[in-house]
């Protein structure tokens, strides 16, 4: 019986490709340099900053320093760029988000969220209206800990008071998390509903074959009705 449904909250609950996007490329040109070798200093400090050990202004400072170019106005430019990216993606929260939500915990249903991310993320996602609709949220950046780890899956599943297999996991497949949710034994859903708004290289993750797709929001309702 399914008791809880966890998400993933980036291209599950709300997408970074809604609004405007700050990716490597658009940092790099803002501070005058070659892509290529930014990329490789950015994602250099991508565990670190996923893992609480780095701050994002910490994190841009190390891949400045790698790339020679560090300041505190380009740390501070390409932080303030983040955080207006970040606002305009949660600064209105998709209707059907929200709704599913509401709709889960009526039923009884626990809710739950896994989430990646860097500290100017778990400050927005802590301060946005889907924060509080949540039994337990697991942040990488607070947990020291991070998908596809199971720890952060078996903490999740501690805090609703729910065994692994009375979970569903709902999300777009980044991070071979729902691999991991199926090998501890919740059942995974891919969730597609943001795949036509995203661009390479920037796609998180294929369609995978091995788990059930949901194309919209209100396909994990008519999911979870089956299972329960």
């Amino acid at each position: 019986m399914i008791k809880a449904v966890i998400f993933d909250m980036f291209e599950t609950l709300v997408s970074l490709f809604e609004g405007s996007t700050y990716f490597s490329e658009d940092i790099a040109a803002d501070l005058g340099v070659e892509h290529d070798p930014f990329r490789k200093a950015w994602h250099a400090t991508e565990e670190a900053r996923t893992l609480g050990k780095y701050t994002i202004e910490e994190g841009i400072g190390e891949a400045l320093k790698a790339m020679g170019i560090y300041s505190e106005k380009n740390v501070a430019m390409v932080a303030d760029g983040r955080k207006a990216t970040l606002e305009d993606s949660f600064r209105v929260i998709p209707k059907e988000s929200l709704d599913l939500l509401h709709a889960l915990r009526a039923k009884g249903i626990l809710t739950g969220l896994i989430s990646n991310c860097y500290s100017d993320e778990a400050k927005i996602i802590k301060n946005c209206e889907l924060y509080p609709l949540f039994d337990a949220a697991m942040l990488s950046y607070e947990q020291g800990v991070a998908k596809p780890n199971p720890e952060i899956y078996l903490r999740a599943a501690a805090e609703l008071g729910v065994k692994p297999e009375e979970c569903l996991y709902v999300g777009d497949g980044g991070s071979r998390e729902l691999f991991t949710a199926k090998e501890i034994g919740m059942h995974p859903v891919q969730a597609l509903w943001y795949r036509h708004m995203m661009f390479e290289p920037h796609v998180p993750s294929p369609v995978f074959d091995e788990f059930p797709h949901a194309e919209s929001r209100k396909d994990i309702e008519e999911m979870l009705e089956e299972l329960v």
